[in-house]
């Protein structure tokens, strides 16, 4: 059989062998990045099965058992657009600062484990509201402490509301189930802010 004209078995073997010697270079270099990349496909997988459709198309966090991951969870739609949509309304201002309170003794013997605290400013006057982790005994100690410093408790279901007015401030000091809801109203006093809230914490 007549050999094809142009073909050099000598130089077909050496190219061969480099493509090889290439490719293998390529691995040997390509070994670090594979826990990376192995690590970044479980992380996409883990963000894949535990977000909501909900939650990628508003951009909230998803709640954690039903409890407001963020403050943009803590209002239904009707006082979200209340607050929002108020004179001189400068919008919300979520911060992880501690309860802003008179209670301060309560603060410390409880020392609540901010999750966020949430602050509307308005030509009214400013609304901050803190939702923290507790000891699960907190409502019991609430309602035993704070009516020597001029706050009023009762009882909502298994927790405790403690409210005290002073002029144009009112503090509500809510706590049960290891959760606490904290809301100083300073001027103003949205319709019904307390009760709403506490639905989205509470159920």
């Amino acid at each position: 059989m007549a050999r094809v004209g142009g073909r050099n078995a000598a130089f077909a073997w050496v190219v061969g062998v480099a493509c090889a010697a290439t490719v293998g270079v390529l691995a040997f270099l390509a070994i670090p990045m594979i826990p990376a990349s192995v690590s970044w496909l479980g992380d996409a997988a883990g963000r894949s099965s535990t977000s909501t459709p909900a939650a990628e198309a508003t951009g909230k966090a998803a709640s954690v058992d039903g409890v407001p991951a963020r403050c943009a969870d803590l209002y239904d739609e009707a006082l979200d657009a209340t607050l929002t949509f108020a004179p001189g309304a400068a919008g919300l201002t979520a911060s992880s600062d501690a309860p802003m309170t008179t209670a301060t003794q309560l603060v410390d013997a409880l020392r609540p484990q901010v999750v966020f605290t949430c602050t509307w400013r308005a030509d009214a006057g400013t609304v901050t509201t803190t939702l923290a982790d507790v000891p699960t005994d907190a409502g019991p100690i609430a309602a035993a402490a704070l009516p020597a410093a001029g706050f009023t408790c009762s009882s909502q279901g298994e927790r405790t509301r403690c409210t005290r007015t002073d002029g144009d401030l009112t503090e509500t000091i809510e706590a049960g189930g290891g959760r606490w809801l904290s809301t100083s109203e300073r001027g103003w006093h949205p319709s019904d802010y307390v009760s709403r809230i506490a639905k989205r914490v509470w159920g």
